[in-house]
């Protein structure tokens, strides 16, 4: 039997159909359900094929949710698991949740108090340890998923601007409960999967050693475009730049999970990742301006803004991350502000650059407020059980990022322009599959919180 959580409420339990079968035969008594053997017991008795029943509600996928920090309406919890218990907007419309969030962990749970009044309301039991949480108090898995938002948080930054957020040590333990139970469940595990490389791909690799849908990263790929279009797999794409916020290891993730998002539907699909740098400060401008490709696809950027030629170069605090990839193909993610985040491609057979916004970010903060996309895609992914898109792209996001973050620094020395990397660990190929994944048609309006409070 399972343990109640600390707070008193009780764990999720399943139910059987039994009004549903009173419903279809009155005659149907309590002691002849029990004497007959299931499905095909029942339509002997009352003479009628299985299929003539109709079938009872499919239970929603229960969630176990786990968290770093669940403060704030602006943090990432918020925005997600909201959305995961109440329903969110998709395709210009509401959408009831598909899913049941059936437990919370709160890893900073005495500051996470707006996530303690939403699992009150809601009836949801807030348990001590992730184990619990995925047990709902009980020895073995008994979730259909796992959704792990560990961003945000009092969390220390360390040297090279790492934020050590807790993502692997959320995942490890969920995944010693896999192991234990002889089962896993599909697991979302938003943005980057560490900010450490061996970490990380230890992550992937539990994914594919125990068979289980991974997926994550960022909600930008997938939020609204201007224009509404998806680059067509094998699109022959010479060179690419996102362009947007840059200014963190977060904010470099977001730039950098953008670009794979387009990138990856190259021709000949993804080949993998031969190199990584960073550029800091006004080198960043030199080396736009002795690299004429990325020279014309920024200044196509700030044409599509009606922005003065130049307008990107008078920002001298900014950064970028070069990426050279195995098949040749080279791209750049570049800080650039008023822009939301855009991505100006140079496709083979075409004059003019293939540019693509992703703006309006991230309000209203209200119940609609940020990505329903990506809501969107983990409910897929937890009925489906299938991955919205290659899990090797959200590690392959990951690592550049990471050797990103490594390329300014050697021997605890720090270099605006940092070193070139070689990155033959991200020697991974793949061909995506999937069509447009982002939000379309009519924003949503702004409203109140189904939960009923804001704060």
């Amino acid at each position: 039997m399972a343990k109640k959580p600390a707070d008193g409420s009780s764990p999720a339990t399943d139910s059987f159909p039994i009004k549903e079968i009173f419903e279809l035969n009155p005659l149907f008594t309590r002691r002849q359900m029990l004497g007959v053997g299931g499905l095909a017991g029942l339509a002997a008795f009352t003479s009628f094929a299985p299929g003539a029943f109709r079938q009872a509600p499919q239970q929603k996928p229960r969630i176990a949710v786990l968290a770093s920090f669940w403060g704030a309406t602006r943090s990432h919890a918020d925005w997600i698991v909201n959305k995961l218990i109440d329903g969110y907007w998709w395709d210009g419309a509401y959408t009831p949740s598909r899913v049941e969030v059936a437990s919370i962990y709160l890893h900073q749970h005495d500051t996470s108090l707006l996530g303690q009044k939403v699992a009150k309301a809601k009836g949801i039991p807030v348990f001590k340890t992730v184990a619990e949480a995925v047990t709902l108090g009980g020895k073995e898995l008994a979730v259909d998923g796992v959704v792990i938002v560990a961003e945000h948080g009092d969390y220390p930054v360390d040297l090279k601007g790492h934020w050590l957020l807790p993502r692997w040590l959320i995942y490890n333990q969920v995944i010693r409960v896999f192991e234990q139970s002889k089962r896993a469940v599909p697991v979302f595990n938003d943005k980057h999967l560490s900010y450490d490389w061996n970490e990380a791909k230890w992550m992937f690799d539990k994914s594919r050693e125990l068979n289980f849908p991974l997926t994550g990263g960022s909600s930008i790929p997938v939020y609204y475009r201007k224009p509404e279009i998806e680059l067509d797999i094998e699109t022959p794409i010479k060179h690419s730049i996102v362009v947007g916020g840059t200014g963190d290891e977060g904010g470099i993730f977001h730039a950098i999970d953008v670009l794979q998002g387009f990138v990856e539907r190259r021709k000949g699909g993804e080949t993998g990742v031969r190199s990584v740098q960073s550029i800091r400060g006004a080198d960043t401008w030199k080396w736009v301006e002795s690299n004429p490709w990325a020279g014309k696809l920024l200044e196509s950027v700030a044409k599509s803004f009606e922005l003065k030629p130049g307008h990107f170069q008078q920002a001298a605090q900014t950064n970028m991350c070069l990426i050279e990839y195995n098949d040749g193909t080279k791209a750049a993610v570049i800080g650039g502000r008023g822009v939301g985040w855009t991505y100006a491609g140079e496709i083979e057979g075409k004059q003019e650059p293939t540019i693509i916004s992703m703006l309006g970010w991230a309000g209203p903060f209200d119940q609609y407020h940020a990505s329903n996309a990506q809501p969107h895609w983990i409910t897929e992914m937890m009925v489906t059980k299938k991955e919205p898109f290659n899990a090797e792209r959200l590690l392959l996001s990951t690592g550049i990022t990471n050797f990103y973050m490594d390329s300014n620094w050697e021997n605890g020395r720090y270099t605006a322009i940092g070193r070139r990397l070689e990155t033959p660990v991200l020697n991974m190929k793949y061909k995506s599959t999937r069509g447009a994944q982002f939000s379309k048609g009519e924003r949503p309006p702004g409203r109140p919180y189904i939960r009923g409070f804001d704060q």
